[in-house]
């Protein structure tokens, strides 16, 4: 990803990202073809600008589901960084999220029962109930996962 697209991302600055695309028209789709890869929404979940966000959903949806390096999404890193806001714009828009499966099978809600928030749980379970049945590599499913953090 180029840098004024970075700084765009990180910055929150919606006509700074519309002034790279008019840059370059295909860049968003250059990233778009790399499996993995960070994309200005993985920046922006870091970050915790919902409005970009939204407009870069609402441009490349398919970067919700992308994982980068290391192999977290963009609702991976919210979490990790405490922006739930943008956790939930993501999820107003794709209730599914909640089931992508990141590094080593962990998915946004078995990331929350490690975590113990259980605000954020409810909510997983509430807007997607059968992510319930999700399984890490290990075959832990986020009740096992809640059930390990009480002991």
């Amino acid at each position: 990803m180029d840098q004024s697209l970075r700084d765009a991302a990180q910055q929150g600055n919606i006509d700074a990202l519309y002034a790279s695309i008019q840059k370059d028209v295909k860049v968003l789709d250059r990233i778009d073809e790399l499996p993995f890869v960070e994309t200005p929404l993985h920046v922006v979940a870091f970050a915790g600008h919902t409005q970009f966000a939204s407009e870069i959903m609402r441009l490349k949806p398919s970067f919700s589901r992308k994982r980068n390096e290391d192999g977290f999404t963009p609702v991976h890193l919210a979490l990790q960084n405490n922006q739930t806001e943008v956790v939930r714009q993501l999820l107003d828009v794709d209730e599914d999220l909640v089931r992508v499966q990141g590094r080593e099978g962990v998915t946004p809600l078995h990331y929350v029962a490690q975590t113990g928030n259980l605000v954020l749980l409810a909510e997983f379970l509430n807007v997607c109930p059968k992510s319930i049945k999700d399984v890490t590599i290990l075959r832990d499913t986020a009740f096992h996962i809640a059930l390990k953090k009480t002991k």
